[in-house]
């Protein structure tokens, strides 16, 4: 079963935020929203371990800290994995 999410931060915490989600290891898929439109979508493999999960999204990252510094506030949607 799969729950999804909201959370509403500021551009200068949009990369510390996913970091975290992804540390969690329980995330399926990760949307960044801004201003209605989907700018980056990003599908984890459940599973994962989470060092392995960062190093493989490293460049997904560093484009992030960039869109990051151009936007004041954005959406991120993530869709979880709950475990029966």
């Amino acid at each position: 079963m799969t729950t999804n999410e909201k959370f509403t931060i500021s551009g200068s915490q949009l990369v510390d935020k996913i970091k975290q989600l992804i540390h969690e290891g329980n995330i399926r898929r990760v949307r960044v929203i801004y201003k209605g439109k989907t700018v980056l979508e990003i599908p984890l493999s459940i599973g994962a371990p989470a060092a392995a999960a960062i190093t493989m999204a490293a460049p997904v990252l560093a484009a992030l800290g960039a869109f990051a510094a151009l936007v004041t506030e954005c959406t991120i949607e993530v869709e979880k994995v709950e475990k029966s």
